[in-house]
């Protein structure tokens, strides 16, 4: 048998092995390129598509402006290009991600309901410290979930009768807040100051901590933090 006989014997027998693992011949996919299909700007993806507003939880609402495609590191992404106006920011989610970094679709309109009833309920504080509380409050905000949200703007609520936030406590409350009022917005249809104020007539219908009780929470602050 000649060289170029046994040449030809093994290569036969290479593309026999392929086929018996379920693949192309060698010699047929040495001759293909890799085929890369364009995204579809005006498809949907993961069930997300264009122009639909969602809820990404480090940032509250933003909008889908489209699909786009990028080449990374010679791979092609597919990735979500989302605006959030009130932030001025645009940010890019690579579509497989949307689950692992919760992102979700607007909340439905009996959750709202449910949120906003959360507001009217009686705050609920913890006798800790008030930084183990505040990231307590954290991590709802960036859950992205709208009931816990409402948690955080239910327990950090001040009526005008009732002892002034403290800096970090206010931030948090407006940080809820914001979240909280930009979905509502968006789910029924209301500007920004009309659901403001159906938050807040929301959080006075609550029963309300007085002052005596206010400054147990406090003192009770201070105590647990000189002890630490």
């Amino acid at each position: 048998m000649t060289k170029k006989v046994e040449k030809k014997a093994a290569v036969d027998a290479a593309d026999l092995v392929s086929r018996g693992a379920g693949q192309k011949p060698l010699a047929a996919r040495a001759a293909e390129k890799p085929s890369v299909k364009p995204a579809k700007p005006s498809g949907a993806r993961q069930g997300f598509k264009p122009s639909e507003f969602i809820v990404y939880p480090a940032h509250g609402v933003g909008q889908i402006l489209a699909i786009e495609e990028q080449e990374v590191a010679g791979f092609k992404l597919e990735l979500f290009v989302i605006s959030f106006v009130k932030d001025k920011m645009i940010l890019k989610v690579p579509t497989p991600k949307v689950a692992s970094v919760g992102m979700r679709k607007l909340a439905e309109a009996d959750v709202v309901r449910k949120a906003l009833d959360t507001l009217a309920g009686r705050a609920r504080v913890k006798r800790t410290m008030w930084s183990r509380r505040a990231q307590e409050y954290e991590a709802k905000i960036n859950s992205g979930d709208l009931i816990s949200i409402a948690e955080v703007v239910r327990d950090l609520y001040r009526s005008d009768s009732q002892p002034e936030q403290s800096y970090s406590e206010r931030q948090l409350y407006e940080a809820a807040l914001d979240r909280m009022a930009r979905e509502v917005v968006v789910v029924q249809k209301l500007t920004e100051t009309e659901s403001l104020k159906l938050i807040e007539a929301q959080l006075q219908k609550g029963p309300r901590r007085g002052k005596a009780e206010e400054a147990d929470v406090e003192e009770a602050d201070a105590e647990i933090e000189e002890a630490a």
